[in-house]
């Protein structure tokens, strides 16, 4: 069994038992969060597509810690102009594991 899940504006399938890292979530390590807007249901062959959503479907997961994900840079430059900028960005992450999907 497995599901496709909508956060922070990006698709995910999971099942249960999945690490999955996710945008920030405003829930404290070692709570439960429940995903509401499930796209997608796959149980043991039968499928069910939400238009948008899925009713009554949710998934649970327990949040395991928040963390930073890898550094990026962005880097500008203009040559013979003198011309260069350099930005770093850290994207605030949630490591989340799957507890289960309810139907």
């Amino acid at each position: 069994m497995y599901a496709v899940l909508e956060t922070g504006s990006k698709q995910y399938r999971v099942a249960a038992g999945d690490m999955l890292e996710v945008e920030r979530l405003a829930v404290e390590s070692g709570q439960s969060f429940t995903f509401d807007r499930v796209l997608m249901v796959n149980q043991d062959g039968k499928v069910s597509i939400g238009t948008p959503t899925v009713p009554q479907a949710s998934v649970v997961a327990d949040v395991v810690e928040h963390i930073r994900g890898p550094k990026t840079v962005a880097f500008k430059m203009r040559r013979r102009e003198g011309y260069h900028r350099k930005v770093g960005h850290r994207q605030e992450l949630t490591v989340v594991r799957i507890k289960e999907i309810k139907v």
